[in-house]
């Protein structure tokens, strides 16, 4: 279980931008946050958030990145339904999830399934965990999140 302090498990990942990897963004302070399925309301406003925040985590050098299993396609059409900025990647092969804890048992609606915990990472431009929120609810998490930035 990772925590508060620990260095951020690297990962490479296809994006808009091509391969991505971790260490790409050594030196600025990255949001990693992790949702579980392109165009579904929940993801869609916390997408939509952090898009409309977008120039103000950049002035705090600050990237940000979104990660869920969905493949590059469905990510295109998410980013261009909703004018997204904001880079996704895609985990298909659900390495990234694995490697920071947010693919596990979950409870909807009675149900009982395996999937992507909703989750943010803060990462300092050092590469250590600077915070971590399990279980987000979206609204209002970007401007928390923002706020968190501009405290390291």
């Amino acid at each position: 279980m990772l925590k508060e302090g620990d260095k951020a498990p690297d990962f490479t990942a296809e994006s808009f931008n091509g391969k991505v990897a971790l260490r790409d963004f050594k030196g600025r302070n990255v949001v990693l946050y992790f949702y579980p399925k392109d165009n579904t309301p929940g993801c869609t406003i916390e997408a939509n958030d952090f898009t409309y925040s977008i120039n103000k985590f950049e002035k705090e050098n600050t990237v940000i990145l979104g990660v869920s299993k969905d493949n590059m396609k469905s990510h295109d059409k998410f980013k261009k339904d909703h004018k997204l900025k904001i880079d996704l990647l895609s985990d298909e092969d659900l390495a990234i999830q694995k490697a920071y804890g947010v693919w596990g048992g979950k409870k909807f609606l009675g149900r009982v399934f395996t999937g992507t915990i909703r989750t943010t990472f803060l990462i300092d431009k050092n590469g250590r965990i600077a915070r971590i929120w399990p279980n987000v609810k979206v609204n209002g998490h970007a401007e928390e999140v923002l706020k968190a930035v501009k405290t390291i």
